[in-house]
């Protein structure tokens, strides 16, 4: 069978590597780690398609140094540590080597011929944040003492879904999707480099509906190409955006979990719940289930969208999100699609309120602009004698001693007395909160 265009393409040096260049561009700091050879451990953390694999790949080829990969979809700890031990044997056979790598410059002078039998094994963790608790731990020891040098990917954010431990012990890379120049350099390598391509002769007549189907993911879009040329019978075969939307039509890409369709099919997920069409976030819901995504993924999407979307205009939302959140952890599949689907069907028919999620925004640009403001000195903490004859909690009223708990003082600092952070939505549930602004502090909220 042959390899597909992806992997025909996937590149071997930093100097056929596209797109990146704030990492591993002329003076970047993950490209001055590569060619000094001392590679710590770090993660990759971006979506599909932008070239994570590829570059621990390269990294590991450019040191010649063992290369271990593992997928947290199918490994456990016990090949976590059958992978360790035999970075451990291999650090025990070249600890002379190490040594003298490490002090002894080589004749070409050349810092990374220096370091190259210095590197530690490269241990390469595909979706890492699917690793749980203790296949993480299990890490630890080895990446503290150097025995391998962890490289993750993933596309979730690793200050979720990575432990606070193993975090702190690497550096944190960030990738983003491709850009346009990225993707039509990467076409016209593909057609002009690739063997099986150039059999055909092919003419690039228009890239829009490439560029807007790849979604800034070159596998993504080598896929797309190879659709179109291997489907079309003519000779030139001329690639426009009418043909290449047609032969998307007739051959649909599978959903695949692990990139291809899956921010596109998530998108179309919580945009439906936020457009409060049920019939739309069920389909697109089962489209993930079909395609094998996470229980929990899902029920993560659900939670963050009664926050985000449906917040204050129904606060029993964020109840049944977490509720279904926790049916998948207890019973699995295939049960807890019914818990998620009763969920998607509330929240996509529940009413919208995002000023919960917009007030917090506010609030963070407002911290941003105007610094760190003293805090009233009525309202500050006062547990020493000292502090409080500095008047510290000087002023302060306890609101539960005022008829209905509650007595208009100021809690902004003095800078901000009169921001409003939050704006309340007129539904009719955020309506009763807002007519209870309106009673106690009158003008401010009119």
């Amino acid at each position: 069978m042959n390899k597909p265009l992806a992997e025909r393409l996937r590149p071997t040096t930093l100097d056929d590597y596209i797109g990146q260049k704030h990492l591993v561009g002329e003076g970047a700091v993950l490209r001055k780690m590569i060619d000094s050879g001392n590679i710590t451990s770090f993660i990759l953390w971006g979506p599909p398609g932008v070239g994570k694999t590829t570059l621990a790949q390269i990294i590991a080829h450019r040191l010649e140094t063992p290369f271990y990969t593992l997928s947290a979809v199918t490994s456990g700890v016990k090949d976590v540590r059958d992978v360790i031990e035999k970075a451990r044997q291999y650090s025990s056979m070249h600890s002379g080597n190490l040594f003298s790598a490490m002090t002894s410059p080589t004749e070409s002078g050349n810092p990374a011929e220096t370091h190259r039998n210095a590197a530690s094994p490269i241990l390469f963790i595909d979706e890492i944040h699917r690793f749980s608790k203790s296949q993480q731990d299990s890490l630890l020891g080895a990446v503290e003492r150097g025995i391998v040098t962890l490289i993750g990917a993933t596309t979730e954010n690793p200050s979720f879904e990575v432990i606070r431990p193993l975090l702190s012990r690497c550096q944190l890379f960030t990738l983003k999707s491709l850009d346009k120049s990225d993707l039509e350099q990467l076409l016209q390598r593909a057609i002009t480099t690739d063997t099986e391509l150039k059999a055909h002769e092919i003419r690039l007549k228009e890239t829009a509906a490439l560029l807007r189907y790849s979604g800034g993911d070159a596998r993504k879009l080598l896929n797309i190409l190879q659709l179109v040329v291997e489907s079309s019978s003519a000779d030139p075969i001329e690639i426009t955006d009418s043909l290449v939307a047609e032969r998307i039509q007739q051959n649909p890409l599978a959903y695949d979990k692990q990139g291809e369709m899956h921010y596109d099919i998530i998108s179309a997920f919580i945009k439906s719940i936020r457009g409060s069409d049920p019939d739309a976030a069920l389909y697109w819901m089962a489209r993930m289930i079909e395609g094998g995504e996470d229980p929990e993924f899902i029920a993560r999407r659900l939670v963050i969208s009664a926050s985000e979307d449906i917040g204050l205009a129904n606060p029993n939302a964020l109840l049944l999100a977490n509720a279904a959140f926790d049916t998948v952890m207890k019973i699995g599949w295939p049960e807890a699609r019914i818990a998620l689907a009763e969920a998607c069907v509330y929240l996509a028919a529940s009413p919208k309120s995002n000023s919960a999620y917009m007030g917090i925004g506010e609030a963070l640009q407002t911290v941003k602009e105007t610094g760190n403001q003293p805090v009233p000195l009525h309202l500050r903490n006062a547990p020493t004698e000292l502090m409080k004859q500095l008047g510290y909690s000087d002023g302060y009223q306890y609101p539960h001693d005022y008829p209905g708990n509650f007595c208009q003082q100021q809690y902004m600092p003095d800078e901000l007395t009169d921001q409003r952070l939050w704006h309340p939505q007129h539904t009719p549930a955020e309506e009763k909160l807002y007519q209870q602004m309106l009673r106690l502090w009158g003008d401010r909220y009119k």
